[in-house]
């Protein structure tokens, strides 16, 4: 057995190595340069897709190709799963089994949090929660934000080297005047504020409507409290004042949720771009690594508010 494993630790080592020295190659052939950061996504398409009145023209962008992807993988694994658990009888194996563990996880936690309301907030918060995860993680595929459209910029750019056919890329030094910058196809989802502040409202709406559905329209009290305004003068004023913070608080939620996820993803891609020039052969693999743990990180913080913030509707004041 001893002889065993110093025999698998000597190949794996050997892997280590050829990915090492593939690495260094890598960097030296085709040297990383740092991406053009901007906060809005990139459009892929030069004329727009549909124009609507008042809203105007809307375009094809990086992170709405990045949202059908992301939408396309998790409806393939639900697929899979849906025809594997038709086949199981008693215990389900591989990962099907993993998911299961994970969703009985996840409902546990909703069920001790929200008690007999787990059943109506599950699929939301779950939901929720499996959206923000792929959304993050999908963005460590390599290619993501680093392969697309060349194209020709008037102001400072990269000078673009053939590959061959259609295929270029953009190297450093960089050109005073004119040059090209790539136009990803795909760009982290998380880092468009759209997506996140898109996922705020439908996280904030819902609570609203769980309130409603579990207090009934009494529910909105606690944000325009005038119940003891007349029979209690002074103590009705400062219940007033305390439901229309309350109000206020509720619609800080949307900006919190809004710029907590949007501000992580976008300084990891940021963070990224950076310690890829600065140093290209092995900082970026830890940075990457730091990345996967933001990314479950904040998939797991988001899905926790929604869960807590929908549970706390539920409860009335007395019951606080």
């Amino acid at each position: 057995m001893e002889k065993s494993r110093k025999w698998r630790w000597g190949v794996n080592r050997w892997w280590v190595l050829a990915f090492i020295i593939l690495t260094v190659i890598a960097t030296n052939r085709f040297a990383p340069v740092q991406q053009v950061i901007a906060v809005a996504p990139e459009n892929l398409t030069k004329s727009p897709i549909i124009t609507l009145p008042l809203v105007g023209g809307l375009y094809l962008t990086n992170t709405e190709v990045a949202m059908i992807l992301m939408d396309l993988i998790i409806l393939v694994i639900a697929l899979v799963v849906k025809s594997r658990v038709k086949e199981y009888t008693l215990i389900a194996k591989g990962f099907t089994g993993a998911l299961e563990m994970l969703i009985e996880v996840l409902y546990n936690l909703a069920q001790s949090t929200a008690g007999k309301w787990a059943k109506k907030i599950f699929p939301l918060f779950a939901t929720i929660l499996i959206v923000v995860l792929f959304a993050n993680l999908l963005k460590l595929i390599p290619g993501f934000e680093s392969i697309g459209f060349v194209e020709e910029v008037e102001h400072a750019g990269y000078t673009a080297v053939s590959l061959g056919g259609n295929w270029f890329n953009v190297t450093t030094p960089e050109v005073a005047e004119g040059g090209a910058v790539v136009v990803p196809f795909l760009r982290g989802l998380s880092t468009d504020l759209n997506f996140t502040l898109a996922l705020a409202l439908i996280s904030v709406i819902m609570t609203q409507v769980i309130g409603v559905q579990a207090q009934g329209f009494g529910y909105f009290s606690k944000f325009f409290n005038v119940r003891t305004l007349f029979s209690r003068p002074i103590f009705g004023v400062m219940d007033l004042f305390t439901s229309l913070l309350e109000a206020i608080s509720e619609f800080a939620k949307i900006i919190s949720f809004t710029f907590r996820l949007f501000g992580n993803m976008f300084a990891g891609m940021v963070l990224m771009a950076i310690i890829s020039v600065m140093v290209p052969v092995f900082a970026p693999s830890a940075i990457m690594l730091f990345e996967l743990f933001i990314g479950l990180i904040q998939a797991f913080v988001f899905g926790m508010l929604t869960l807590v913030f929908m549970a706390m509707a539920t409860q009335g004041h007395a019951e606080a």
